[in-house]
């Protein structure tokens, strides 16, 4: 269903949300606003860690609190088949289980036939510990973009960070990037996933599309509407 949902367009990709608090950013405010910011445009977020536990404390880890801020398609998906757009997968050291659902996703096949290609992002927005690095790192390997929040710790290469960026993606579809502002860290995210819907030929993301209360009209609504598109025509 997942795979269906992707590639009709109701979801627009996944993001594995996750990574630690840091006390140099407001407590909980980058994850909470990434977290709102992803559902409201269709993607569906996995979250581990201290993010679950700040989504958690802004109550998105249930659907009735959720879904009031998730996209029209999503939020179909998620009313179908009862579950929040913010899924917790455990704790900080469960990150593997959201490779693990990335696998399954190629495995049923419809998408990449690979983790590398797929509409997904990996973000760790408050990242602290050196963990995370590695995590990103083995995420990256696997071919999943990740970008980190907060001022990157190999800037001062020019070499390293095409290596990682660059060379990485090509290599593996994976990256790893740093980026302080929470808004270019959204719109970077939001990239990877249509370039990745793109190449893998899938119908192009239209925001509103799904999700639109139907309304049945009669021949006098339709001849209404006709009137306002074209006033010009006289019909009556």
């Amino acid at each position: 269903p997942l795979n269906d949902a992707i590639i009709a367009g109701r979801i627009r990709g996944v993001v594995g949300l996750a990574g630690c608090d840091n006390p140099r950013v407001p407590a909980t405010g980058i994850h909470k606003f990434l977290a709102t910011e992803l559902i409201k445009n269709d993607v569906l977020v996995l979250s581990t860690g201290c993010s679950s536990a700040s989504c958690g404390t802004a109550g998105f880890l249930t659907p009735e609190m959720a879904l009031e801020n998730a996209g029209p398609g999503l939020r179909e998906v998620c009313e179908a088949i009862g579950i929040p757009p913010i899924l917790h997968l455990g704790s900080c050291v469960d990150n593997t289980r959201i490779l693990t659902i990335a696998s399954a996703m190629a495995a049923e096949g419809g998408l990449s036939d690979e983790i590398g290609g797929m509409p997904a992002v990996g973000i760790a927005p408050e990242f602290i510990t050196e963990k995370a690095i590695a995590i990103g790192c083995y995420f990256a390997a696997s071919g999943v973009p990740v970008i980190f929040g907060g001022e990157s710790p190999v800037a001062a290469s020019k070499e390293v960070t095409r290596i990682m960026t660059e060379v990485w993606f090509e290599r593996f579809r994976g990256a790893l990037h740093f980026e302080p502002d929470p808004e270019k860290i959204l719109e970077m995210a939001l990239d990877y996933i249509d370039k990745a819907r793109e190449a893998l030929k899938l119908k192009k993301y239209e925001p509103g599309k799904f999700g639109a209360e139907r309304v049945l009209m009669d021949m006098a609504a339709r001849r209404e509407i006709e009137r306002a598109a074209k006033p010009h025509i006289g019909i009556y």
